[in-house]
């Protein structure tokens, strides 16, 4: 049974879905596309990736949305200052985001809905909640009355009474200072005609307006990083609930921790702040991916060189271990096995394993000690495989789990790849073959070398072995 941390619940809870229904909708707060994105990012994408992967694994039909926040006030200042139409730069920090996420294999997401796309909506869940009373007009724009909406708050566990606006400036036409806008009025382009004149959305309405066009009212997980609980989630909470009158909103909150870099928070003033683009250059992007999958989701993550060598280095032994199987199972199926004796040890090694690390998947997706429990694996395999590929397989007993064992090991690794999409199979199925293409060159030059030697004895010797690899030679 799958346990997921709810932080609406502050505990962890087994997913559940009535009528044995195994469709899930999952939302996840985008990019703003006004600048490329940071590692910050990548964390909690990659993340939500994983745990899209994980439930398809274990049988979920998963419809995976992530909007992309096409105006705001950054996206309008930073158009100003490059002098450009600020929607041909959210086009291009749009592309340049979908690029960075194909890159770290960040693929899954299904659609990316922008939020000048859903104004509709957007429209029609404002003036509902003009209409419930839950919102008001001003010369400024349309604001929603936290204090109509007695639960605000309860996401992130904070008291509507004891609570300080969240804005440095403080709107005089507001009832309130905690109320936020749904509709800011403005006359600067770019703007958007509406009922309560010209003007731009605001940031929480954008969200809803996109989840209940896909989703409907409720549904099952909205997931984003802790820095959004409040006031963004908060927010949300309050629109969709005053709006619809259904509790709750969303089965399952998930949220990803903080990333910090050498233990201090990222930021451009303090110089450490890092797009996914810039680290790209210089590592591979499945070492960035792994080193984020090695620290659990919830948990602060703290970005160093030391610990992305170290990933690389996870990384190079999860590859090997995959070699070493594809090369040792070619070997054992082109020879005949004899002198069989049936012997599980191994095979009940394996299953453990499995046990093992599919019991922290369902803890709460614990891919830190699942990656572990692997990783211990692989020196299991490279000992096995070594101590095979050592020997004249003809000298010593083989037994017939031997290659049950090999096999089983191998599609155990697929299923891990399936879930941490870190292109293992992809890369070494082409050095396997780039390896076996130049071990033949060597051998035949070894060969023509011997037999230039008039060593034709070990000359034929070689050719009779690999003859029997179903490689055949033909000597001129």
């Amino acid at each position: 049974m799958l346990n997921i941390y709810n932080t609406m619940k502050r505990d962890k809870e087994p997913i559940k879905k009535e009528n044995n229904d195994k469709n899930i909708n999952l939302f996840v707060c985008g990019p703003t596309v006004y600048d490329d994105a940071h590692i910050g990012h990548g964390r909690t994408y990659i993340a939500f990736d994983m745990i899209k992967s994980y439930l398809e694994f274990i049988g979920y039909s998963v419809f995976y949305i992530e909007n992309i926040t096409d105006i705001d006030n950054k996206i309008v200042n930073r158009a100003k200052k490059t002098n450009i139409n600020s929607e041909e730069l959210a086009n291009y920090y749009e592309n340049r985001f979908k690029e960075d996420m194909e890159k770290i294999n960040v693929n899954s997401v299904n659609h990316y809905p922008r939020a000048t796309y859903h104004l509709n909506e957007v429209y029609n869940q404002i003036q509902i909640l003009i209409d419930k009373g839950y919102a008001y007009e001003t010369e400024t724009g349309v604001y929603f009355e936290t204090s109509k909406f007695k639960d605000f708050g309860k996401l992130s566990n904070r008291k509507l009474d004891k609570l300080n606006s969240h804005r440095i400036a403080i709107d005089p036409t507001k009832k309130d200072p905690k109320d936020f806008a749904l509709w800011k009025k403005t006359s600067e382009i770019p703007y958007y005609e509406s009922k309560w004149n010209k003007g731009r959305p605001g940031w929480h309405i954008e969200d809803t307006a996109i989840t209940e066009k896909y989703f409907g009212p409720q549904y099952d997980i909205h997931g984003g990083g802790l820095d959004l609980i409040f006031p963004h989630h908060d927010a949300e909470i309050a629109q969709m609930e005053a709006i619809s009158g259904k509790k709750p909103m969303v089965k399952y909150w998930m949220h990803t921790g903080f990333l910090n870099v050498d233990g201090v928070k990222m930021s451009k003033s303090l110089g450490n702040f890092i797009t996914i683009r810039e680290l790209l250059k210089n590592w591979d992007p499945m070492v960035y991916r792994l080193f984020v999958l090695s620290t659990h989701y919830r948990s602060p993550i703290d970005f160093s060189s030391k610990s992305l060598e170290q990933a690389s280095k996870n990384l190079k032994r999860l590859k090997k271990a995959i070699v070493n199987l594809k090369k040792t199972i070619l070997y054992l199926e082109k020879i005949d096995l004899k002198d069989i004796n049936l012997y599980s040890e191994k095979l009940n090694q394996l299953n453990s394993v499995k046990t093992d690390f599919f019991t922290q998947m369902d803890d709460d997706f614990n891919t830190p000690r699942a990656l572990a429990i692997v990783l211990s694996f692989t020196k299991v395999i490279n000992s096995y495989t070594k101590n095979i590929n050592d020997k004249n397989v003809d000298d010593r007993k083989i037994d017939i789990r031997d290659m049950e064992f090999l096999k089983k090991a191998l599609d155990f690794l697929k299923d891990f790849e399936y879930i941490f999409k870190l292109d293992l199979f992809e890369e070494n199925e082409k050095n396997f073959e780039d390896n076996s293409a130049q071990l033949l060159e060597i051998i035949s030059y070894t060969r023509e070398k011997l037999r230039k030697e008039n060593n034709y004895k070990l000359s034929d010797d070689i050719r009779n072995k690999l003859n029997k690899l179903n490689i055949n030679i033909e000597d001129k």
